[in-house]
């Protein structure tokens, strides 16, 4: 009998402890959870035998630290064997990165919290090749293990399948993402601009790494057990249910928050849904369970990846139960998916009308999408909208809001009037907005999604990979004119609570204008001005009557308003502003300048304008914190509130419907594109 070298017994020891590449980024990454990191990044080459690097933002290791780092046993997690049985943390024997130092090169670059620079050090058999150099560095540790058994050459040749250990990695940092929903994990190919693996919520992480058949068909199952004997145990987890099947168990089990492996739950659990459901189906079930740590083994396998549990069979036959009774109670129904099929002429007409590259021969694979023109938002989905993430949900926001669905069904069923009008000169003013079409706008107002209100004027909206900022207030003065003339004489009409007189209401728009309130020769001629344009208006009512619906009576009240849109009621502060400008704009003596005139007087009174209030989210609440007037808050917020609301649930809508943008929309600022995704990521590229 000889005694082995130290080199010997270190390399035959690294051998067994780095058993492939997922075995060095397992022992990596469960250090930096150690370290606790909220980002771990992981970056693999040639299924990590030429390169694995694990960055995190975790606190680092001391300057002090490093000569011994790399050295077998050498720990900071336990200092004592008794220390073993209240172990929290993940790492504890000291030999991973000893072990990559004898069979990989091995550089460690790390700062830690109130440093003003780090450091770089190379390691090589479990000892320093030089002193640590100082070095620029991020927040954490990064640790490159490069070479991966250059020294094991039997080894190295059977790990030529650089994708199937790429894949191993893949797996391991999914289920890792699956559980650790407080870390942000990413796994990505050298080289590689698209990460294979980004964490998100437990749900969507399920979703994303094993598909949305997985996903939708999962329950959640808990068991809790307090027995005075010494079982206790917590578990808590996800199911499959009888709608899915596969032909391979999917177990992703983690034990006092360490991933591991357990084939008699396995087993017990794969008995129950053989018996339970049809065909034999396999499982997917993820599980977390939490024991006091003093009944866990943690130190029975060289990778940690099997432990052993005080009252196993017993918190196993628990577990198997709980399972076995979710089953049963949710295998009275079955869920089948409905496909839908829609006729032939509309997949002729759709067909049609796509570009040529869309069309493809039968048989041949779609082409996948770059990943920089991706499109990920959609018009009729909700999610994601700006105002979910700035401000909580007003409880004073009108009924109307409740019944959403109704006014979306109401903006779609309106359609534009059959019956036109036969004047001719209506007539040219809708050839002359139909003729003045951009198709550019068109297509982007069409197919633009709402994100939320940028201030008080200007709307984000997202087109394709585009995004604009849309002045709300141009766009929707542009709608109402269309929409009036597109329903000459064909309108419903709002009746006013009590008829509010012509003279009063311009006068207090003459005087709202007036730059020098307190002069009274100037008092005398808005007088006359009001009642000049009060006769001017007594004397057109019955044509405003008939094609606008603006209701004068004999007594030259106002009583009635156009309905321009369904289910939006115009600013009423607006009112003697758009009595005014009847009277003083509109060219009466010809026809086709008439109807133009009165239609745009109502497309600016029924733009959407900020409210006359100051807005109490932004700046405006100083003015309310001078007044001290909770009242007029409370009337500035429902007014703020209400604006939105019909900005996001009936302009946008309206538009898509009814909108034809002019050319002069594309240059004087009503749209103005402020990113794109494509230039983003040239941008994070460089970066």
């Amino acid at each position: 009998i000889q005694r082995l070298e130290e080199s010997v017994v270190n390399r035959i020891a690294a051998g067994e402890v780095i058993q492939r590449p997922v075995s060095a980024v397992k022992e990596l990454v469960e250090n930096s959870l150690d370290a606790d990191s909220s980002s771990i990044s992981v970056v693999v080459k040639d299924g990590g035998l030429k390169l694995i690097q694990v960055s995190d933002d975790g606190h680092g290791i001391r300057r002090e630290d490093l000569p011994i780092l790399c050295e077998r046993h050498t720990t900071s997690k336990l200092t004592k064997f008794e220390d073993l049985f209240s172990l929290s943390s993940m790492g504890f024997r000291g030999e991973a990165l000893a072990s990559m130092t004898y069979v990989a090169h091995v550089t460690v670059t790390t700062i830690t919290k109130g440093q003003i620079h780090g450091y770089r050090v190379s390691y090589r058999d479990g000892v320093m090749e030089h002193e640590p150099k100082a070095c620029a560095a991020v927040k954490g540790t990064q640790i490159m293990v490069e070479n991966l058994f250059y020294n094991m050459i039997a080894r190295r040749k059977t790990l030529q399948n650089s994708a199937d250990d790429y894949g191993k990695i893949v797996d391991l940092l999914s289920r890792m993402a699956i559980h650790y929903n407080n870390v942000s994990f990413s796994c990505r190919k050298h080289g590689a601009v698209k990460a294979d693996v980004h964490s998100v919520s437990r749900l969507d992480s399920i979703r994303s790494v094993y598909g949305v058949s997985v996903a939708k068909n999962l329950m959640k199952v808990e068991v809790s057990s307090c027995d005075s004997s010494g079982c206790t145990f917590d578990m808590e987890g996800f199911i499959s249910n009888s709608n899915y099947v596969a032909k391979k168990t999917i177990l992703v089990l983690f034990i006092n928050d360490r991933l591991v492996e357990c084939s008699a739950l396995k087993r017990a659990i794969e008995i129950v849904y053989a018996a339970t459901l049809p065909k034999a189906s396999k499982p997917f079930v993820y599980m977390s369970i939490n024991l006091p740590r003093e009944h866990v083994d943690i130190n029975i396998h060289p990778t940690k990846k099997e432990v052993s549990l005080l009252n196993q069979e017993i918190i196993i036959e628990m577990i198997q139960s709980e399972v076995e009774v979710k089953l049963r109670n949710a295998n009275d129904t079955r869920t089948f998916q409905e496909q839908k099929v829609e006729y032939i002429q509309s997949t002729l007409t759709s067909q049609k009308s796509d570009s040529p590259v869309s069309q493809k021969p039968s048989g041949q694979k779609t082409q996948k999408v770059p990943v920089n023109k991706m499109v990920r938002t959609d018009s009729s989905d909700p999610a994601g909208r700006l105002h979910a993430f700035l401000q909580p949900k007003p409880q004073s926001l009108p009924d109307k809001v409740s019944s959403l669905s109704v006014v979306r069904s109401s903006v779609r069923q309106r359609r534009n009037p059959k019956e036109t009008a036969d004047l001719s000169s209506v007539q040219e003013l809708i050839a002359g907005v139909d003729s003045c079409c951009h198709p550019g706008m068109l297509e982007t107002v069409r197919n633009c999604t709402y994100v939320g209100m940028a201030d008080d004027v200007f709307a984000l909206v997202q087109y394709n990979t585009h995004l604009y900022l849309a002045n709300v207030v141009n766009l929707s003065k542009e709608l109402m004119y269309q929409q009036t003339l597109r329903r000459f004489a064909h309108f419903n009409a709002i009746q006013l609570s009590d008829p509010a007189p012509l003279s009063e209401l311009i006068l207090l728009a003459l005087k709202e204008e007036d730059l020098d309130p307190g002069n009274d020769t100037k008092d005398d001629l808005k007088e006359r001005i009001a009642e000049m344009n009060t006769e001017l208006l007594k004397e057109k009512a019955e044509m405003l009557e008939e094609y606008f619906s603006v209701h004068i009576d004999s007594s030259a009240n106002l009583s009635r308003l156009p309905v321009i849109l369904d289910q939006y009621t115009p600013d009423m502060d607006r009112v003697p502003e758009f009595l005014l400008c009847l009277g003083n704009d509109v060219e009466w003596e010809d026809e086709k300048s008439c109807f133009q005139g009165v239609s745009a007087a109502i497309g600016n009174f029924y733009a959407m304008h900020p409210p006359l209030l100051p807005n109490p989210s932004g700046d405006g609440i100083q003015f309310y914190s001078k007044n001290l007037d909770q009242d007029l808050l409370s009337d500035a917020e429902n007014a703020w509130a209400q604006r939105e609301w019909s900005i996001q649930h009936v302009l946008f809508p309206s538009m898509r419907l009814f909108l034809k943008p002019p050319a002069s929309m594309a240059s004087n600022g009503t749209f103005v594109k402020v990113a794109s995704l494509e230039k983003l990521y040239k941008i994070f590229e460089r970066c």
